[in-house]
């Protein structure tokens, strides 16, 4: 883990690599193209390349329009942006089951000194609850660029990939592929498992081998499909292992820990604890330190695992 990438610079250029090959590639950003990294495509296909300015529900209408008219369209903008345009990607992109590609950056608390207005903490739910919406999370920048490479080449049905500003630990080969509605266990483990996505994976990761010292063996699993999610993974791991705990840099409400909740209370019921972000705002600040300011960094992860498992274990 010691190697750190952008994530939107790897989408950025796979973007730009992807339009030599596929001329039906059309990329739409809303003032935000140097920021998102879909500048790197516009400069070498301005034909292909349609800045909507600071106009994000113009931004939707017309990427829904190109991607029903057989383009394989990407749109992007700040997630929290993106969130005002709600009903807009409701009625004109998920009613139609437009095929639009929407990546967005700069989410949850990991976003810093711009603290609560902009620090998205929400959108996985919002989104997850749309008909037709699939919703993925990578976990760094050879999933996204193999995230990128896939919806390249997928036309049936509109997603929501969430990036952010951050740099993260590279935890892929470069011979990752993305498997849609499949995890990936990073580390097994019999006494729990963790699951989670984005930066927390890493931080599970560590917060693992820290376990081990305390004799907790924690299995560790990617979920960056959050819809459709791996419910055989769940599965397997509530048999296997007994407990899960979710981490994610997103509410609790409505997140991961909600669609593992409603696997295991059907499937397989067993405790669960959530990590990440409770009834709150973010709060401005240096974006790795706000993670342990909000009690969700590894050290928080060691104590409240280490906590649940001796809870359960009585």
């Amino acid at each position: 883990m010691d190697r750190m990438e952008s994530l939107r610079e790897a989408y950025g250029k796979e973007l730009a690599s992807l339009g030599e090959k596929n001329k039906d590639i059309v990329v739409l950003d809303a003032d935000l193209s140097s920021s998102t990294k879909t500048s790197v495509f516009g400069k070498k296909f301005p034909e292909r390349f349609f800045n909507m300015g600071i106009s994000e529900q113009s931004m939707v209408t017309a990427a829904a329009g190109l991607s029903l008219a057989g383009k394989t369209v990407f749109a992007s903008t700040f997630a929290v942006f993106l969130s005002n345009t709600y009903n807009v990607i409701r009625q004109s992109v998920c009613y139609n089951e437009a095929p639009v590609n929407f990546v967005v950056t700069h989410s949850g608390i990991s976003l810093g000194e711009d603290g609560p207005t902009h620090q998205i903490l929400e959108d996985v739910g919002i989104m997850s609850g749309l008909p037709n919406m699939k919703v993925i999370v990578p976990v760094d920048s050879v999933e996204t660029v193999s995230v990128v490479d896939y919806l390249s080449e997928k036309k049936t049905s509109p997603y929501y990939v969430r990036l952010t500003r951050e740099k993260f630990p590279v935890l892929n080969d470069a011979n990752y592929e993305f498997r849609e509605g499949k995890s990936i266990t990073f580390r097994d483990g019999s006494d729990l498992t963790i699951m989670a996505y984005g930066i927390m994976v890493s931080f599970a990761l560590t917060a693992a081998e820290q376990l081990k010292s305390r004799g907790i063996d924690a299995r560790v699993i990617n979920m960056s499909s959050i819809k459709p999610i791996d419910r055989p993974a769940i599965i397997k791991a509530a048999r296997e292992t007994g407990r899960i705990i979710t981490a994610e840099e997103h509410s609790i409400y409505n997140g991961l820990g909600s669609r593992v909740a409603e696997v295991t209370a059907e499937e397989y019921p067993v405790p669960l604890m959530r990590i990440g972000m409770p009834d709150i705002f973010g709060k401005s600040g240096k974006g790795m330190e706000l993670f342990d300011y909000f009690h969700i960094g590894v050290n928080d992860i060691v104590k409240k695992t280490d906590e649940f498992f001796r809870r359960c274990s009585k």
